[in-house]
């Protein structure tokens, strides 16, 4: 199954990020229940959470080259967004 692309992302508050994907559908995706896996530790701080990117080809989020989210994440476990 192929699921959408994630176009722009952005940090909409300290643990969650807005998406939108190639589908024209937005939703939001909150992080707080990663924060307590170790990858994702460094998303506890507010600054590096908010240079959150797109990776290429829209196929995640991206923090660093170690933490990221696929759009199959996004896509299955955000929030639509109105």
């Amino acid at each position: 199954m192929r699921y959408p692309k994630v176009k722009p992302a952005s940090a909409i508050d300290d643990h969650s990020t807005c998406n939108e994907f190639d589908n024209n559908v937005k939703k939001k995706y909150d992080v707080t229940p990663l924060l307590s896996k170790e990858m994702f530790y460094l998303l506890r701080n507010p600054a590096i959470f908010k240079s959150v990117k797109v990776e290429q080809g829209g196929y995640a989020v991206a923090w660093s080259s170690e933490v990221d989210i696929s759009e199959y994440e996004l896509w299955n476990h955000g929030q639509a967004m109105s």
